[in-house]
């Protein structure tokens, strides 16, 4: 079954991909043995991250960047990751919607995904989305993350080229000053210029990147767009482009592919390691007299993580899992899933 799914995914076939996804979502043993063949195809396509404060225009600007690309004959894969509620664990996946008018086109493929609580404006999942869309042959991945902070610097290790969304009337003029997710980028937007406040927004970020080192020969530009009115983003998709060529010429694309995948094997690791000590503690009756020790003030947070983390990595954790599934995580002897619906790809 994996080699027939395989092999319509790398045909570029969308229903397979986006049943895929859908497993790998749902965590499926299956599905993972799937991922690992399409591993080996993946690792060429050009993958752009889009990160910045939420109401900055990223969604926009991401539809007229698929645009953009379908014009020039690229291949787009897209994946959207939206906020989810820490009350229903739900998320609107509003991404979707404001790029319906590419569903119809057979080289645009989308996929919105919940962060689901995960730090750095990414979801769990968009690693392994992104090597699907990757294997099918993309040309351009789009990845688009939650509304971020300034610690939202995750996007930096997913992809090859970073642009960090700016909009005014959002403080980002002062934000612009400080350290944090403005130090990531290697290209930076300066959206909805057409508002009055944007040249004092455009002027507080070439402050803040004033002396800033070129890195990979590259010195980040600061490029003025107004997306819902198309202005600008044909300049944009020109120095992403420039960007692109100039990673190569400096042998800097390989470096970042390396950075890409250290990212996703440590999310995957932690993420795994994670899982393992909540299950342990919430099965095992030490963590609960350690957390009563600790609201007893007769130990300390500092001394009560060692003494725990030295017991726990004493066993062997199971391979990483996000689910408590009642059985050893990835087992064939686990049962199936319930598929959850209206998660498919469009």
């Amino acid at each position: 079954m994996n080699s027939l799914i395989v092999r319509r995914i790398l045909r570029g076939d969308v229903g397979a991909a986006a049943r895929l996804m859908r497993d790998l979502d749902d965590e499926l043993p299956s599905a993972r043995s799937a991922l690992k063949e399409l591993y080996a195809r993946a690792g060429r396509a050009h993958v752009v991250g889009i990160t910045g404060s939420p109401g900055a225009g990223k969604s926009t600007l991401a539809d007229k960047l698929v645009e953009a690309a379908r014009k020039g004959g690229k291949s787009v894969g897209v994946v959207a990751v939206d906020p989810t509620s820490p009350f229903s664990g739900g998320a609107v996946l509003g991404d979707r919607i404001r790029m319906q008018r590419h569903t119809a086109d057979p080289g645009v493929f989308i996929r919105s995904l919940a962060a689901r609580g995960s730090l750095g404006g990414l979801s769990r999942s968009v690693f392994d989305t992104v090597t699907v869309l990757d294997a099918m042959g993309k040309d351009l991945i789009i990845l688009e993350t939650a509304g971020v902070g300034q610690d939202g610097v995750k996007v930096a290790g997913a992809a090859h080229t970073v642009l960090v969304v700016l909009s005014p009337g959002q403080g980002d003029d002062i934000q612009a000053l400080k350290a944090g997710i403005l130090e990531i980028g290697d290209i930076y937007v300066v959206n909805k210029c057409d508002r009055k406040d944007s040249e004092q927004l455009t002027r507080s970020l070439g402050l803040a990147l004033e002396g800033t080192s070129p890195r990979d020969g590259w010195t980040p530009p600061i490029i003025k767009t107004a997306a819902v009115l198309g202005r600008g983003t044909r300049e944009l998709v020109d120095v992403i482009n420039e960007h692109r060529s100039t990673l190569v010429r400096a042998g800097a694309w390989e470096r970042r592919s390396l950075n890409m995948a250290r990212t996703a094997f440590m999310e995957l690791l932690e993420t795994g390691l994670r899982g393992f000590i909540n299950e342990e503690c919430e099965r095992g009756k030490d963590c609960r007299k350690i957390f009563g020790d600790l609201a007893a003030r007769k130990t300390d947070p500092y001394s009560a993580a060692k003494t725990t983390l030295r017991k726990l990595l004493s066993k062997s954790p199971p391979p990483p899992s996000f689910k408590k599934r009642g059985c050893p995580p990835f087992s064939k002897a686990c049962p199936p899933v319930p598929r959850r619906r209206g998660r498919r790809g469009i």
